[in-house]
């Protein structure tokens, strides 16, 4: 019964993996114009969230469903997670109805999460199990909205885009001028000027 857990949460956030990316983009704009003042910008998410946050709520709700299998379903924090979970569903129809119109989760909500969450507590009681209540039992429910906001915070921060780093130029400086071979210059010069001295010569030898 306590593994149900993992398994109701499993059907129920496939449902979740394949829309609420895909359903924030598109349901972006009616919201805004419905409610202004919500700042939908940040309710928007990527798939690579979406991926991060369900795995990692996976973790979380495996090991509830771990800790209640091996306690007989009397772990304070397998009751607290089958309590939340329960109400998530019940979260889902009011978004719903708040929006008018389909949210992620909705479909699953009110035929996995909620009669799950129903049917497991009838049958801890049935079983003798006690249900924890009192103030421990009540922190442990606020925890698991706490929980859930801080998967998505991890999953923003793992998935958030990074600034490009700046690349060096790659373009080689270009070499300098070679220096003036002294002797070569030398050797020019003496060229030219021999050269030079050897047309008197030749005129002369025209005139004759």
């Amino acid at each position: 019964m306590t593994w149900g857990l993992l398994a109701a949460w499993a059907v129920h956030d496939a449902e979740e993996l394949a829309t609420m990316a895909g359903w924030a983009r598109r349901a972006r704009p009616r919201l805004e114009e419905r409610f202004p003042g919500v700042p939908w910008e940040r309710l928007e998410v990527s798939q690579r969230h979406v991926n991060v946050a369900i795995a990692l709520m996976g973790g979380v709700m495996a090991g509830a469903a771990a800790m209640g299998a091996r306690t007989g379903g009397r772990s304070p924090v397998f009751q607290a997670a089958l309590a939340g979970f329960g109400l998530h569903g019940v979260g889902h129809l009011v978004q719903a109805a708040v929006t008018r119109g389909y949210t992620p989760g909705a479909v699953t909500a009110p035929v996995v999460v909620i009669p799950y969450s129903v049917w497991a507590w009838r049958r801890l009681r049935r079983a003798g199990v006690p249900v924890r209540s009192g103030p421990a039992s009540t922190a442990a429910l606020a925890a698991f909205p706490l929980v859930l906001g801080g998967v998505h915070a991890v999953a923003h921060l793992a998935t958030r885009r990074r600034p490009h780093a700046t690349t060096p130029n790659q373009n080689p400086a270009p070499a300098p001028n070679p220096a003036p071979n002294p002797a070569s210059t030398s050797t020019s010069t003496s060229t030219e000027g021999s050269g030079a001295g050897s047309r008197p010569g030749l005129d002369l030898r025209r005139r004759l």
